[in-house]
């Protein structure tokens, strides 16, 4: 995603540091002990995949289980310092910056792993465009907290000058070298990761970087975490830094997707019961794919979703006029005013189905076909939405107006488990 625009006076500032990296002959494979983010592992049946692929999957760290919350996050602090003891885990000799590529079919990805500066300047630099849940923020604290360490990175997109100089031209020249990793996880991307161990080099893409600003394609929870967690300290250190990955989306453009809500004891029929007269309702014959296409259809001429859950698919649109001039808040521009994400949340939920926004009544999934056969297992409703046009969460981000939450899914998202940030380390 493209985030051009005016240079700002003081950029991102990205440091190397000493990643914890599987030790490749202490496990069954480095595919078997990755995972996607934390918040993509949404099923439990995920969990257990991830958890039996290898006793030492990355998950164990980012999601442990135990009966609350504290023994969980220590679970997952005494699980990292057996791993580094047993020697699964290892910090690399010297603080290095990585680069990072992921490839699949026609798709290729490159950026670089680093550890950012978190300071009062960041407002402006790094921009959000979601706003968060505390809850998340708490838990994904104490985690850190815990732990000592950034599990996963965030991904970060700012805009390059598209030619061959600065951070560009350093991954170009470092692609040709040996790989310090190569592996294929189970959803067909290959990862390749590099040291870029040049004192000169690492200088070429502090310059670059020093006069852009990013967008913060996945994580704001975690970078929300990052300045919580520097906040409460009063003197410099580790914590003034946070794990990321910056890809520049003028030579590798992110894929824009959407997150679905999933509502739980909530049937397909009541939700369609509530709506009468306030949206239009149509059933929408056919599979799940030419479902997705008569709402992406509808979505071109206003605010659109598609209800699943009762083995049928319902396609709603063309709100009342009044009842969004009365749930709407008017102090927003208005391609916020108009996100189909808004409609929901202030329109949908909290007026016409009175659904609270907590996870015991509201579960955001990423994957369609997840959604819908959950929402049919449980008799709930699967509301599934339309993607936002990149362009339109670009500019509200730079306007510093944040979307609800867990509006937009961007990717391909890095693979957990490949690099860490050890506080304790460096």
């Amino acid at each position: 995603m493209n985030t051009s625009g005016p240079a700002v006076a003081q950029g991102l500032r990205l440091i190397p540091f000493r990643g914890l990296r599987y030790v490749p002959e202490r496990v069954g494979s480095l595919a078997a002990v990755t995972s996607p983010p934390y918040d993509v592992v949404v099923r439990p049946d995920g969990l257990h995949h991830l958890e039996s692929a290898d006793p030492h999957n990355i998950v164990r760290l980012i999601l442990p289980q135990a009966g609350t919350a504290a023994a969980r996050h220590q679970q997952a602090a005494d699980t990292l310092q057996r791993w580094l003891a047993e020697g699964v885990l290892a910090p690399d000799p010297e603080p290095v910056l990585y680069v990072y590529e992921q490839r699949a079919d026609d798709l290729l990805q490159r950026g670089v792993i680093g550890a950012l500066a978190l300071s009062p300047a960041s407002e402006g630099v790094v921009l959000p465009h979601e706003d968060v849940m505390a809850d998340v923020v708490e838990d994904r604290a104490d985690l850190m907290r815990t732990a000592a360490a950034h599990l996963e990175p965030l991904l970060l997109s700012y805009a390059g000058d598209g030619g061959p100089s600065g951070t560009a031209a350093v991954i170009e020249r470092v692609v040709e070298r040996p790989p310090l990793l190569t592996t294929t996880t189970e959803d067909g991307f290959s990862h390749r990761l590099w040291a870029v161990r040049d004192p000169a080099e690492q200088a070429e893409i502090e310059s670059d970087l020093f006069h852009r600003q990013a967008l913060i394609a996945d994580g704001h929870h975690r970078w929300a975490t990052y300045l919580r967690l520097q906040q409460e300290r009063s003197t410099p250190g580790p914590w003034d830094f946070g794990l990321v990955l910056l890809v520049d989306t003028a030579r590798y453009p992110l894929r824009v997707r959407s997150i679905h809500r999933l509502l739980h004891r909530f049937p397909v029929a009541d939700a369609l019961r509530a709506l009468d007269g306030r949206f239009r309702v149509r059933p929408v014959d056919g599979t799940l794919p030419q479902a997705l296409d008569a709402l992406a259809e509808a979505s071109a001429d206003g605010n659109a979703y598609l209800l699943a859950g009762d083995g049928r698919f319902h396609l709603v649109d063309r709100p009342d006029k009044e009842l969004l001039a009365r749930t709407v808040r008017t102090d927003r521009p208005a391609a916020w005013r108009t996100l189909d994400a808004t409609v929901l949340h202030s329109t949908l939920l909290d007026e016409v189905w009175r659904i609270p926004d907590a996870p015991d009544h509201i579960a955001y999934i990423h994957d369609t076909v997840a959604a819908v056969e959950q929402a049919e297992r449980h008799d709930a409703t699967a509301v599934l939405m339309h993607p936002v046009r990149e362009d339109v969460v670009r500019d509200l981000a730079r306007q510093g107006v944040t979307m609800p939450r867990k509006s937009t899914s961007f990717g391909p998202k890095p693979a957990t488990g490949l690099v860490l940030r050890s506080l304790d380390v460096g």
